[in-house]
């Protein structure tokens, strides 16, 4: 008798519609939709997908406890011994919803789950340490790879197979470091790995470093009475009703805005779109923010040469690396075109 399971897509895959209708609520539907037929190629006769529960991403991170509930009871109700999520690639507020209602499933239920992400959409962050994570490409493209390597790794969890290493099994290193046992000293370990390292010849290292940017600090503005200062922020700030439509998290984009002539960002003129922290000091005065007001002071002092007359805005919470860094490049080749001599960057 084949393992029965859930399978959790969003709107995309489920053929409803793209960012217009990332606010459809939780929907189940009996067998499979979308990258189901996959699924149900790659497993086999072993186990077979028998609804499909599907939630819009904006929808997800606006109410992610209640549908990570709801996808609990739907796995009860129709007694799966398993839940597949995505693959969600880079699509930071989809990966995340992916992520978030494995870890859910499994801390409640003690079954199996998978879903794969790219390296660095914000789900990795939030859940390697909790749930197995296929490694996937950023996009769907990688979909023939993925679907493969989640069937394999479920199966293996449903027959009682203990998973085998992060790269033989093509998971996300979890980040927890576990006492292992060896013949060879680890001395002698380190020597034979160098000495394969120095003759060109493969080796796997024990414990893989974490690997960073290296920015180089730029020289101090010489001058701040005769700069031009620009306003960029990752705490969301936006004209009111977020006219970019700039998601609560995982942004997938950034919003340009005009403030010539703005001395101050009034409450009912501004707000935040940003969902992870209470808006409410935010939205009562936006320059807690994003301090327009104090800059125009400085700029009356003759304190900066003068305030950019256009504003960059986005939300760090749960933002992809990769889309962040895409975001500050952009943002960044238009402050240098502008002539802007120095960026004041605000969180929250």
């Amino acid at each position: 008798m084949a393992y029965r399971v859930i399978h959790y897509i969003n709107q995309f895959f489920a053929g409803i519609g793209g960012e217009d209708k990332a606010d459809v609520g939780p929907e189940v539907r009996e067998g499979v939709v979308g990258p189901g037929i996959a699924f149900k190629a790659a497993l086999g006769g072993e186990a077979e997908i028998v609804a499909t529960f599907i939630c819009g991403d904006n929808y997800f991170a606006n109410h992610m406890d209640e549908v990570s509930a709801l996808v609990v009871e739907t796995v009860r109700e129709y007694k799966a011994d398993a839940l597949i999520a995505g693959p969600a690639f880079n699509a930071g507020r989809y990966g995340a919803a992916c992520a978030s209602v494995c870890a859910a499933v499994q801390k409640a239920l003690h079954i199996p789950v998978v879903t794969a992400l790219y390296r660095e959409n914000p789900g990795v962050d939030l859940f390697r340490k909790e749930i197995p994570i296929v490694e996937a490409a950023d996009s769907a493209r990688g979909m023939a790879k993925a679907v493969p390597a989640m069937a394999r790794v479920l199966l293996k969890q449903l027959g009682g197979e203990a998973l085998g290493t992060p790269a033989e099994e093509g998971l996300i290193e979890k980040g927890i470091r576990e006492n292992m046992f060896y013949e060879q000293p680890g001395a002698e370990r380190a020597v034979s790995m160098l000495i394969k390292k120095l003759k060109g010849e493969p080796f796997a290292t024990e414990y893989a470093m974490p690997v960073f940017d290296r920015v180089t600090p730029r020289p101090p503005v010489a001058d701040m009475s005769k700069a031009k200062i620009a306003l960029v922020t990752s705490g969301g700030i936006v004209p009111f009703g977020n006219p970019d439509h700039i998601a609560a998290s995982s942004a997938q984009n950034f919003g340009e805005y005009d403030i010539a002539g703005v001395t101050d960002l009034l409450q009912g003129k501004y707000q935040t779109a940003h969902g992870g922290y209470d808006q409410t000091y935010a939205n009562q005065d936006p320059d807690r923010v994003l301090p327009v007001d104090v800059l125009r002071d400085l700029e009356k002092e003759g304190r900066i040469g003068s305030l950019h007359p256009l504003f960059y805005s986005t939300v760090g919470n749960g933002t992809a690396v990769a889309k962040a860094k895409a975001f500050g490049i952009e943002i960044g080749k238009r402050l240098k075109d502008a002539q802007v001599q120095a960026v004041i960057l605000t969180s929250t």
